[in-house]
């Protein structure tokens, strides 16, 4: 038994300390502000977490899908729009977007931290229909022949994109170039010439350049077009709306200040009741908040306003696991148990209960992560790692460190548990009933 306790503890401090770690330490210096040692840049914890949107402010696009002949806007189309849309925003690098469809024809896309949101649009809200014509004007090879496309620069030091053609694609760019030696192709994005060389060979490599980007940066988002591939539907930009930082900042302050009240108030309310137990809890709730900042950083999870509302709840219910147990914990020891018995009935008692209610609120937080979106889908994805956390916390860290505050013996006086009691005769004497 004392074995498996201890190596229980090693386990606890090593993910607390894995969790420590990740939050505090980046292994890339960087510009922003930290401490910069030898083996990465200590940063505050508020630095150390992607914030979303309504923290940290940013661009609000609002995009609906039009009717074009021969393109009609339907469910399917809207959805397969959104994929595309949230593909090409993740390619231009861009920190945690969220792309949602709304209503039946619009798509929202909200840009944490993004300040200049035209380059974003001109990205995302191209249709980006890519033919190559002959100088017939006929359509021989469009976008969904190519395999993948990359922005380079050529030995003439120009910016270029590589593009490289799917097997039956590169079969019908070399009939293509074949058949027009000495004539002109021409390369366009929705309807618009790249390119209009001279063919002066066949091109049987399944390879090609398109020239015409003035920057590096252009031949990029030319590139992450072509490999999105084409939307199904056009779009119209319906709104653009930035959200400065100091409007994300407030929200944050605010957001602070509650949370810091709340674990406050929290920890005296245990103290108080509980006393030598109330400090065990308040030491396990630290721990979880260190955890779960942990694994959300090791994620790369955004931290929202809703978020923030999901680890809240969470953390009541890691209260309420540490309540049970320690409300199991005096009933056993009224009616004479010794502390140390009493503890480990209590945990086994209350282990089922705090068991069935996260199981419940688990399987209301996957539903909502399976069919909620955007904000809704952020709420479930943290109350369900905070429950997660909070079981282990509850369970493995409070039970450690109230089995070591008994096993000193310093603390055997009931009252220091919150049990206004004299204390037992066979407790005085170090029995074990």
């Amino acid at each position: 038994m004392r074995i498996r306790n201890i190596i229980k503890c090693l386990i606890a401090v090593v993910i607390i300390l894995c969790a420590f770690f990740t939050l505090v330490f980046s292994p890339i210096p960087s510009m922003r502000q930290g401490l910069v040692l030898p083996f990465g840049v200590v940063k505050p914890f508020p630095d150390s977490i992607k914030q979303g949107l309504d923290l940290q402010g940013g661009t609000h696009i609002v995009l609906e899908a039009e009717d074009t002949p021969g393109a009609p806007v339907t469910d399917d189309s809207v959805k397969r729009a959104v994929s595309i849309v949230e593909r090409r925003i993740n390619e231009m690098g861009l920190t945690e977007p969220l792309v949602q469809q709304e209503g039946a024809k619009r798509i929202i896309v909200e840009l944490p931290g993004e300040k200049n949101p035209e380059k974003a649009i001109e990205t995302i809200g191209k249709t980006a229909v890519m033919e190559f014509k002959d100088e017939s004007g006929t359509t021989q090879l469009t976008g969904k022949d190519l395999k993948t496309a990359k922005e380079q620069i050529d030995n003439g030091h120009k910016n270029v994109v590589a593009i490289e053609f799917t097997d039956q694609g590169a079969k019908k760019f070399a009939d293509l170039t074949a058949a027009n030696v000495g004539h002109r192709i021409a390369i366009l994005l929705d309807g618009k010439v790249l390119t209009n060389p001279v063919v002066n060979e066949a091109i049987t490599g399944g390879k090609a350049v398109i020239t015409g980007s003035n920057t590096l940066e252009e031949a990029k988002r030319l590139a992450i077009l072509l490999r999105s591939g084409a939307l199904p539907v056009k779009l119209k930009v319906m709104e653009v709306r930035t959200i400065g930082p100091s409007l994300g900042q407030d929200s944050k302050i605010k957001s602070e200040r509650a949370f810091a009240i709340g674990i406050l108030l929290i920890m005296l309310f245990l103290i108080i009741i509980y006393r030598i137990a109330g400090i065990v809890a308040n030491l396990a709730l630290l721990v979880y908040v260190v955890i779960l900042l942990g694994v959300l950083k090791y994620l790369e999870a955004t931290l929202t306003l809703p978020g923030i509302a999901g680890i809240i709840l969470s953390m009541g219910f890691a209260v309420d696991a540490n309540i049970l147990i320690f409300e199991r914990f005096k009933e056993e020891v009224l009616v004479g148990k010794s502390l140390r018995s009493s503890m480990e009935t209590g945990f086994k008692r209350a282990f089922s209960t705090i068991l069935d209610a996260n199981v419940s609120v688990m399987i209301a937080a996957i539903v909502l992560m399976l069919m909620g979106s955007g904000t809704v889908k952020g709420f479930a994805v943290n109350l369900a790692l905070g429950l997660i956390v909070s079981m282990f916390t509850a369970i493995v860290v409070s039970r450690s460190l109230l089995t070591w505050f008994i096993n000193t013996g310093l603390v055997l006086n009931p009252r220091w548990y919150g049990l206004n009691r004299p204390i037992p005769a066979h407790l005085k004497k170090g029995e074990q009933k």
